[in-house]
Formats: C-alpha cells, sequence, structure tokens
C-alpha cells in the first residue's frame, strides 16, 4: 500500500482534488473519495465535473449505478464501485483504509495533527511506502 499525505496549504480540497483526480484516472484506477461532511463531497462532486480542460465523471454512494462509477463519492470506505484508490477528502484515517492499493490523505491545518499521529502509526509498516507532499506555489513538492 501506498499512502500520499497532501498538505492542502494554499488551496481548499475542493480545488486541489480534481487535478489529482486526473492523475488516477489516468492510471486507469477507479477511486472512492470519502468525507464526514456531506457538503463537501457535494462540492467535490461539482467541482470534479469541471476540472480544466475535461471532466470527470462521479456520483454519490448508494445510487443505482454505484459499480459504474469511476469516482464514487461516500462517507465510508465501502468501494461499490471496486476502486483500488482512496482519497480521504476529511483528513481523517480511517480504520480498513490499509485495504486500498493507494491511499491520498489530503489535510489542512485542522487536520494536521490526525495526519501527523497517521504518518508515525505507519511508521515501521513494511506494507506501507509514505510519500509527503506540500503544495509550492500552485504546484506539489515532495518534501519526504
Amino acid at each position: 500500500m501506498r499512502v500520499d499525505f497532501y498538505q492542502l496549504s494554499e488551496s481548499p480540497v475542493e480545488t486541489a482534488l480534481p487535478a489529482l483526480a486526473v492523475k488516477m484516472r489516468e492510471a486507469g484506477a477507479k477511486v472512492v473519495v470519502v468525507s464526514a461532511d456531506a457538503a463537501q463531497l457535494a462540492r467535490i462532486g461539482d467541482a470534479l465535473w469541471a476540472p480544466k480542460g475535461t471532466f470527470l465523471a462521479n456520483g454519490p454512494a448508494g445510487g443505482p449505478h454505484d459499480a459504474r462509477q469511476p469516482i464514487l463519492l461516500a462517507d465510508s470506505l465501502e468501494a461499490a464501485n471496486g476502486a483500488t484508490y482512496l482519497a480521504l477528502a476529511d483528513g481523517q484515517w480511517r480504520d480498513g483504509a490499509e485495504s486500498f492499493e493507494r491511499v491520498f490523505l489530503l489535510f489542512d491545518e485542522t487536520s494536521i495533527e490526525n495526519a501527523r499521529q497517521t504518518w508515525r502509526s505507519l511508521d515501521g509498516n513494511e506494507e506501507a511506502t509514505r510519500n509527503y507532499w506540500q503544495q509550492t506555489g500552485g504546484r506539489w513538492e515532495r518534501k519526504a
């Protein structure tokens, strides 16, 4: 499992996630985006339909076509679309995230302590590869 920590220091998740999702889809992955905040998921869904140069089909979990959604927006880790990539949009790690091939933990100042705790909890886990990315001048720079 690869875990990428994305510190949102210049833009909110609704702005940052679509660009990352483009790369996820280019890799051929299905994605489940998880947040406990329904309003945040709605904003993310709207943003995914309108990134620069393309759109990213998505839908909320619980619909009749969950299995066909390339990007499923959910409040739990249940990947009804068969996703192998998980984006934790609210900055909160969840038990069971380890079952995904790749996890994107997006966090801001309000969830930085949770991200640090998660980083430490994965230390020594031979099955986990960790990467830390920070926004710098509108770009992502790998810091660790």
